[in-house]
């Protein structure tokens, strides 16, 4: 069962605004608006990734890279206390790896569905995967998003944009 997330923090913005300046980083070097940062239990920032699918492959979520990241440099208390800011609510394939990687809480700037009634608004080409909520997918991990208001807003801007250049 989904349970009301709590709202999100100063901080929590903060680390949102830097996800949305890795998306418009991404959208500028011709791939689709996404970027996330790993932040530690301190709030350092650990790792930073854009999306990289039109440079590497479809599996270049930079959820994808960050959790792999933290697999490689991380022990496991300090993954369980880290923080995964995002400016897209996890697909199955990064939540999956989230999951069993265990990493700690997710903060989203959209979720999914925002996703999905976005990609329909720009005519995109419907996604080969089913998007479900995070919670749906991950035991036991803290989930806070999605952002309102202006935030929102630029980055649905930037999935349109990008929308409008590659499937119009």
């Amino acid at each position: 069962m989904l349970t009301s997330p709590k709202p999100l923090t100063e901080t929590d913005l903060e680390h949102l605004r830097h996800c949305l300046q890795l998306a418009e980083e991404a959208l500028q070097a011709g791939d689709e608006p996404f970027g996330s940062v790993l932040v530690s239990g301190n709030n350092k920032v650990l790792a930073t990734a854009r999306n990289r699918v039109n440079e590497l492959n479809n599996l270049a979520h930079p959820e994808l890279e960050l959790v792999r990241w933290a697999a490689d440099n991380l022990s496991a208390d300090e993954r369980k206390r880290a923080t995964l800011y995002t400016s897209g609510e996890h697909c199955p394939m990064c939540a999956a790896a989230h999951g069993w990687i265990g990493v700690g809480p997710i903060v989203y700037l959209s979720s999914a569905r925002q996703l999905q009634q976005w990609l329909q608004e720009a005519g995109a080409p419907a996604a080969p995967i089913r998007f479900l909520p995070v919670q749906e997918l991950i035991v036991d991990v803290e989930v806070r998003g999605p952002a309102e208001g202006e935030l929102l807003e630029q980055i649905k801007q930037l999935q349109l944009r990008y929308h409008a250049r590659h499937d119009g």
